[in-house]
C-alpha cells in the first residue's frame, strides 16, 4: 500500500498544481474567438520550421560540450572550476534581453568578431548563438549533478579491470548519468525553442515561432495570435508526454533472493585459475597525507592470504586504494613478484578489486558485468559462471541480486581477467551474521583454489583469522603489528593492538621473581618465565580457562561489569586496575561483589615488553 502524503503537504501540491492548470483552462472559452482566417500558415510553418532547426542544432552543440563541461565541474575542486561553474551558470539568472545585449557584444557587426566574420546576426546562425547561449546551462547544471551523484568507486572498479579514462566515462558513467542528463537535454530544447529575448535581440530575422508570435500579436492583436499557440502546445504536450513515459514496468526481483542463494561454493574437481607468478610474494610501502590524517606503512608478507585490520579511520580502505593505483603514493612502491606495480596506472596493473558494496555496474546485467574486463577470458568467465552457480542469473542486473550472488557476480568479474591480486574491502561488512558466516567460508574455499593473492580488509578479527595467514594490524596511519596470524593473536605487539584483536585478560607487567609476573600492582602470580631476567618488562596474557573462581582462591577482585557473549555469562574482574574476564559457568556473581579466584600458572603467558610502548 502507498504511503498517504502528510495533509499540509498535499494541500501546498494541490494549491501549484491549480494554478499551474488554470491558465490552460482559462484558454479554452477564448478558442472560438480566434481569428483562424487571417492567419499567415506558410510563414507560421516557417517559423514553427526555424524554431525546431535550432533548438536542435544548438542543443546537439550543448550535448557534445555541456557533458564533458559538466563531468569535469563534477569531478575537479579546483578553485578554477568553481569559478567556471559559477559562470556558465549566469545565463540562468539574466534576463533574455540582457543576454541578447552580451551577445552583440561578442558577435555583433561592429564587435571584433562581427567585422571579421560578418553575418553572424540576423541569421540562422545567430539565433542558434542565442539559444545555446541561454539554454546550455539547463544541460550543464543536470550533467554536473548527474556525476556528481554517481558514486566514483565504478570508475575506480572500471580502472582496475583494464579500462583507460576515455572506456571509464563512455562505459560506466555516462551510462549511469544519462536518465538525468537526457531530462537536462529535454529542458535545453524547451528552453532553446522557446527563447524569444536573446535571439530577438541576435537574430530578428528569420522569424523563430515566439519573435513570429510577437510580431503578429503587436500588429494584429490576441485573436490573429491565439493560432500560433498550436504548435507551440502541441510540441509541449509530446515533450511532457516524453518526459513521463516509462519504458516498462519494473522487473520483479529474483526469487533467488533468499537466503538459501548464499549457499557456500561448490569445488570443482578441476578449478581454473589464473597462471602463478614466480614470486607471487607482494612487498608494499604506502605514504599517503589527506588534510591532517597521514598514512606510512610498509609490508613484505610471505604468503598470499592476507589481511589488514584496524578501527573505522584507520587508513585501511586508503591502502587498498594506493595498492590499487586509485590514490597516488607519495613514497615508496608497490610489487608483486618481480613486477612494479607502483609504475602502472590501475589499468594496467592485472588486479581484482571489490569495494564494499562490490561494484557492480548497475546498468549491466551478469552476463555484461562479466564480459566487461578488458582481456576478459571467455573460458574462464563460462567456467566460473557455473562453478558459483550463476548460470540461471546472467541476465539480471544487480538490483535484482542477493548480496551473496553479487559478491559471487563480483569475484568471477575480477577471476575472469586472470587477476593476479584481489583486493577486497569490508566485503562482508554490510550482512547479518549468518550470511556473513557461509559467505566467508565460501571466500576461503576460493582462495585455496586460486593462485592470487588476497588481501582482506577488515575491522572483524575473526574474518582475519579466517580468510588471511599473514596479518598487518594499523591505527591512525601506521603499523602496530604484522606476522603470521597465531604469533599475531598469541602475542600481540601492545595494548591497542590487543584491543582491535579482540583480545581480552592482556595487559603489561614485570617479572617479579623467577617465575613469577606482577601483572598489576599487588597482583604476582606464577608464570613460566625462568628465561626472563627480574625486572624485565612484560605483555602477559591470561588462558579464559586459567582463571578460577573459588571461594578460597588467593586473589581477590571486585566485579566490574557482567556480560552476556553468545549465550554465555561473563565476569569483568578488576584486579588492581587490571582487567580480566572469565566465564562464570553458573557461579552467581553481582556486579561490585568481591570474589576470590586461582591462576593456573599453566594458562599464563608473557613475553618482553617496553613498559614505554606496550602499555601506551
Amino acid at each position: 500500500m502507498k504511503r498517504q502524503a502528510a495533509r499540509p503537504l498535499t494541500g501546498l501540491a494541490l494549491l501549484l498544481a491549480v494554478y499551474l492548470c488554470a491558465p490552460f483552462i482559462a484558454s479554452i472559452p477564448e478558442i472560438g474567438r480566434a481569428d483562424w482566417a487571417g492567419v499567415d500558415w506558410h510563414t507560421a510553418a516557417s517559423a514553427v520550421g526555424v524554431s525546431v532547426a535550432s533548438a536542435s542544432v544548438a542543443s546537439l552543440i550543448i550535448l557534445l560540450g555541456g557533458v564533458p563541461l559538466g563531468y569535469c565541474l563534477a569531478r575537479s575542486s579546483s578553485r578554477g572550476l568553481a569559478v567556471l561553474g559559477f559562470i556558465v551558470q549566469l545565463p540562468l539568472a539574466l534576463p533574455p534581453l540582457t543576454s541578447g545585449v552580451l551577445l552583440l557584444f561578442l558577435f555583433g557587426p561592429y564587435s571584433g568578431i562581427g567585422s571579421v566574420i560578418g553575418g553572424l546576426t540576423d541569421s540562422f546562425t545567430g539565433i542558434v548563438l542565442a539559444e545555446t547561449f541561454v539554454a546550455a546551462p539547463f544541460l550543464v547544471v543536470a550533467a554536473r549533478s548527474a556525476f556528481a551523484a554517481a558514486d566514483p568507486v565504478f570508475e575506480d572498479v572500471a580502472a582496475t579491470l583494464g579500462h583507460h579514462a576515455g572506456s571509464r566515462f563512455f562505459r560506466v558513467a555516462l551510462p549511469g548519468a544519462w536518465p538525468t542528463i537526457r531530462a537536462g537535454l529535454v529542458l535545453a530544447w524547451l528552453r532553446a525553442f522557446g527563447e524569444f529575448g536573446a535571439t530577438v535581440m541576435v537574430a530578428y530575422h528569420p522569424y523563430s515561432l515566439p519573435v513570429y508570435t510577437y510580431v503578429v500579436f503587436g500588429g494584429q492583436g490576441l485573436p490573429a495570435m491565439m493560432p500560433l499557440l498550436l504548435p507551440t502546445l502541441a510540441i509541449a504536450v509530446a515533450c511532457a508526454a516524453l518526459s513521463a513515459y516509462r519504458r516498462g514496468a519494473t522487473e520483479p526481483l529474483s526469487a533467488a533472493l533468499a537466503d538459501s542463494a548464499d549457499e557456500p561454493l561448490v569445488i570443482a574437481a578441476r578449478p581454473v585459475s589464473a597462471p602463478a607468478a614466480e614470486d607471487p610474494r607482494l612487498v608494499f610501502r604506502l605514504a599517503r597525507r589527506l588534510g591532517a590524517f597521514s598514512l606510512d606503512i610498509a609490508w613484505a608478507p610471505a604468503t598470499r592470504r592476507l589481511a589488514i585490520i584496524g578501527p573505522s579511520g584507520s587508513g585501511k580502505s586508503l591502502a587498498l586504494r594506493l595498492i590499487a593505483g586509485l590514490e597516488t603514493n607519495e613514497a615508496g612502491g608497490v610489487t608483486l613478484g618481480a613486477t612494479d606495480l607502483g609504475a602502472l596506472p590501475p589499468e594496467a596493473r592485472q588486479i581484482g578489486y571489490m569495494p564494499q558494496d562490490y561494484g557492480l555496474f548497475p546498468h549491466m546485467t551478469v552476463a555484461q558485468q562479466l564480459a566487461f574486463p578488458v582481456h576478459a577470458d571467455a573460458a574462464a568467465a563460462r567456467y566460473w559462471v557455473g562453478h558459483l552457480g550463476l548460470g540461471a542469473l546472467e541476465n539480471h542486473l544487480p538490483k535484482q541480486l542477493s548480496f551473496g550472488q553479487r559478491q559471487r557476480v563480483a569475484l568471477a568479474r575480477a577471476l575472469t581477467r586472470h587477476s593476479h591480486l584481489l583486493l577486497f574491502d569490508e566485503p562482508f561488512s554490510a550482512l547479518d551474521t549468518p550470511r556473513r558466516r557461509r559467505l566467508q567460508q565460501s571466500l576461503r574455499e576460493l582462495q585455496r583454489e586460486i593462485d592470487a593473492v588476497t588481501i582482506i580488509v577488515t575491522h572483524d578479527p575473526d574474518e582475519a583469522a579466517l580468510l588471511a595467514d599473514e596479518i598487518l594490524v594499523v591505527d591512525q596511519g601506521r603499523v602496530l603489528q604484522a606476522g603470521g596470524i597465531d604469533e599475531v593473536f598469541a602475542r600481540p605487539a601492545t595494548l591497542r593492538a590487543a584491543e582491535l584483536l579482540g583480545l581480552s585478560n592482556v595487559g603489561c607487567g614485570v617479572v617479579h621473581a623467577a617465575r613469577r609476573i606482577e601483572l598489576a600492582p599487588g597482583w604476582i602470580v606464577e608464570a613460566d618465565c625462568a628465561e626472563l631476567p627480574i625486572g624485565t618488562p612484560v605483555m602477559w596474557r591470561l588462558a579464559t580457562h586459567a582463571i578460577v573462581l573459588t571461594p578460597d582462591g588467593p586473589h581477590e577482585a571486585r566485579v566490574a561489569a557482567i556480560e552476556l557473549r553468545r549465550g554465555e555469562r561473563f565476569a569483568r574482574l578488576d584486579v588492581g586496575g587490571a582487567r580480566v574476564d572469565v566465564a562464570l559457568n553458573g557461579t552467581r556473581l553481582d556486579e561490585g561483589q568481591q570474589c576470590r579466584f586461582s591462576v593456573d600458572a599453566a594458562g599464563v603467558s608473557a613475553w618482553p615488553g617496553s613498559l614505554r610502548t606496550v602499555c601506551a
